[in-house]
């Protein structure tokens, strides 16, 4: 039987899940890389559905999320080249996170809060 997973985080840009993956590696929680190789099938398939994808079990979900927000909020990721894409917004309904461009979330159609 195959352990159940949740996803924890998908972003279009593979060098930034291959980031988070090293990171929720070195907090010791292992986690499932999904979707690597799926920017070829763009066109066939909708773009969100190509994004790379980290999930790890239930029982890490809550430190794995508490390890993405540290990274968001860190001064590195700030001043890192890829910090303009994590200048997006969390979805106060389901808590996807959004790049700043978006105003409606795409998981749960929750319209962006005013900045």
């Amino acid at each position: 039987m195959i352990p159940r997973r949740v996803r924890v985080f998908s972003h279009p840009n593979s060098l930034m899940v291959g980031h988070v993956r090293n990171l929720l590696e070195g907090a010791g929680i292992p986690c499932d890389l999904r979707n690597w190789m799926l920017a070829g099938g763009m066109g066939d398939l909708a773009p969100i559905d190509c994004e790379p994808e980290l999930w790890v079990t239930p029982e890490d979900e809550p430190r794995a999320r508490e390890v993405i927000e540290q990274w968001r909020q860190s001064a590195d990721a700030r001043s890192s080249p890829g910090a303009r894409l994590l200048r997006g917004w969390r979805c106060q309904h389901c808590g996807e996170w959004h790049d700043a461009h978006f105003d409606t979330c795409w998981q749960c159609g929750f319209e962006r809060p005013d900045p």
